[in-house]
């Protein structure tokens, strides 16, 4: 007679938005050969072009109800809409997750301001910029410099940093002009609970208007499970210089024990009031590493897939494993600094002038790269043929042409193995 325990079942595992390198990531997690990771949507629909987010719902939902087996968990790593929409699944199919109005607390700029502003004091003046009038104006409550941004947008899209009357009032123009894109959609998806009379009043397409911080940029990666907000991680985000634009994300932080632990305290405070549970998020704030004062810049209700490398290069497992751990309903845990390397970045390699791609590296450029630089990974983003204005996904001020995500014992070795690559990438262009 047989006695040898049954193996568990495969858990199955839809991921809104699953895509290639992503799916690579996932199935390197601790108990992935437990997992089945099964896509539901894809990238381009989900982030490319107009957003139909009722005919992308009944086509999650069709999916799901067609499939022959258990639904485990639903999860993402995608901003809108695929955050509200993993509230709103699991809602339907009896999943843990995250409650569609905590998601939208920190999904909508102003209400997430109104949020944070009960709880911390260090956020800028804000205010709604009113796109309907003739001739808008500034609130009386913030003052130039400003940054002017959809109440909803993602990955910098239409954010502009404005320093008197003639930069608003191109910046309002833009913002009019492109704002329904995502903040129709996301109208319909706030409509869908009961919300504050001043948010309501404002809808989902309009444009907030806020002080501008000063400092240096930093994130805080963490979760909340049964209501106990946890960090695991946090990371530096550094600019360009003379620019607005990303350079890298890495991690870990390298600033003062100070301003990491005020980070911290107030990721934990926010997220605890807001009644964030049982999914991950992510907070980037501006800090005063002199005197450890940290004010928060934005919240996003889902970790960062960008820091999934870093903390696998750093830590040993990537952050996909929280996102997995909570969507089944358990407790992710204690994580264990077990990586190869002391510190990882993500690099935007980019070109700040617009012009025709006629060449990038090829597939064996890039692997004979990766091979001779141990501990990097090379994603080309801009495509052969392409204007860099028309891809995808671009903040207002760059475009990227490639993702370096470089791993090293020190911050100076990392800095000298992306210098490498950016000397052996070629990309060619046709000015014009």
């Amino acid at each position: 007679m047989n006695t040898a325990p049954k193996p568990p079942e495969e858990k199955n595992i839809f991921v809104i938005g699953l895509d290639e390198g992503n799916d690579e990531v996932l199935r390197r997690i601790p108990g992935a050969d437990g997992y089945r990771f099964h896509p539901l949507l894809s990238v381009e629909e989900l982030q490319h072009g107009e957003i139909l987010i009722v005919e992308l719902m009944e086509k999650a939902q069709a999916h799901l109800d067609a499939f022959d087996g258990t639904i485990d968990a639903i999860v993402s790593y995608w901003d809108f809409p695929s955050s509200t929409m993993v509230a709103m699944l699991c809602e339907k199919y009896g999943l843990p997750g995250v409650s569609l109005e905590a998601v939208l607390k920190c999904e909508n700029k102003y209400w997430s301001r109104i949020e944070q502003s009960k709880v911390i004091d260090e956020v800028p003046p804000f205010g709604i910029v009113d796109l309907d009038e003739e001739d808008p104006r500034p609130p009386a409550a913030v003052s130039y410099p400003m940054w002017l941004k959809p109440v909803k947008s993602f990955s910098s899209e239409l954010a502009f940093h404005v320093t008197d009357e003639d930069t608003f009032e191109k910046a309002v123009a833009e913002i009019r002009a492109g704002v329904g894109r995502v903040g129709d959609p996301f109208d319909l998806v706030l409509g869908k609970i009961q919300l504050p009379a001043e948010v309501a009043d404002v809808g989902g397409a309009a444009c907030l208007a806020e002080g501008e911080l000063s400092g240096v940029q930093a994130a805080t990666e963490g979760y909340v499970y049964k209501g106990q907000a946890t960090v695991y991680g946090v990371l530096d985000s550094i600019n360009y210089p003379e620019s607005h634009c990303f350079q890298r994300h890495q991690y870990p932080s390298q600033l003062p024990d100070d301003a990491v632990r005020r980070m911290k305290e107030i990721s934990v405070r926010v997220m605890e009031h807001i009644g964030f549970d049982n999914a991950t998020f992510s907070i980037e704030f501006f800090c005063h590493p002199d005197s450890g004062q940290a004010c928060l810049l934005e919240i996003n209700p889902r970790h960062s897939q960008s820091h999934a490398e870093l903390f696998e290069y750093v830590d040993g497992q990537a952050n996909h494993q929280i996102m997995v751990e909570l969507g089944l309903g358990r407790d992710p845990g204690e994580r264990r600094h077990r990586g190869d390397y002391q510190i990882a970045g993500k690099w935007y390699y980019r070109r700040f002038e617009d012009a025709l791609v006629t060449r990038v590296p090829s597939r064996a450029e890039i692997a004979t790269l990766q091979e001779e630089i141990p501990g990097v990974k090379i994603e080309v983003v801009a495509e052969k043929g392409v204007r860099l204005s028309d891809l995808p996904e671009q903040d207002s001020y760059s475009y990227e042409l490639a993702h370096l995500f470089v791993a090293a014992q020190t911050e100076r070795e990392m800095e000298q193995k992306y210098r490498r690559c950016t000397e052996a990438l070629r990309f060619d262009f046709e000015e014009g």
